[in-house]
């Protein structure tokens, strides 16, 4: 198996601003001239992720910028490259959601599934529905599997969908305007 680059090769977590403000030089031999993807965090909780081509002058610029009271430990993520580097900070402000981030960052060449998603889903609750109600299907096409997992386990009414079902019973109401009640077998 051939040996992988890594993605991250080298990470700081969770260190106080002030190492920042008053030890600078020692960050700057960390991070001079290299790719990262950094967060910048307010009491315990995420506030803000970014990317840098040069995450020491990125993250002076912080101390000075709208953010500089904003926020009191950062951490940083060094990369080998930059590759992938906006890919990986578009996901980590689409899942965290930070509040001092104003973009939610995109992805170059990847589909958005959710119009797939929703076409798949109404053509599914359709043939549920068709199911339920007895609508006789196309026949040309595929056949749909009907045990579908649920949390694990069968649908309470597989057994039953699985094969063709008569209903029968006898209906009987009150009089009618000719006088004689409607009796008879519905199927």
């Amino acid at each position: 198996m051939p040996k992988r680059t890594p993605l991250v090769c080298q990470h700081l977590e969770n260190i106080s601003r002030e190492v920042l403000e008053q030890h600078q030089d020692i960050i700057r031999e960390y991070v001079r001239r290299r790719w990262g993807v950094y967060a910048l965090y307010r009491r315990g909780k995420i506030y803000y992720v970014g990317l840098a081509s040069n995450l020491r002058s990125r993250l002076g610029h912080h101390l000075k910028d709208r953010h500089h009271d904003s926020w009191d430990r950062f951490s940083i993520y060094v990369t080998i490259g930059d590759s992938h580097l906006r890919e990986l900070e578009s996901l980590i402000l689409r899942i965290v959601k930070p509040p001092g981030n104003k973009q939610k960052g995109k992805f170059a060449k990847s589909e958005d599934l959710r119009r797939r998603f929703k076409r798949d889903l109404i053509a599914e609750m359709r043939l549920a529905v068709g199911d339920i109600f007895g609508n006789q299907r196309d026949t040309s096409a595929p056949k749909r599997k009907l045990e579908i997992e649920v949390i694990g386990r069968k649908p309470i009414l597989a057994d039953y969908a699985k094969r063709k079902l008569t209903l029968s019973a006898r209906h009987r109401s009150g009089p009618t305007l000719c006088g004689t009640p409607p009796m008879g077998r519905v199927v």
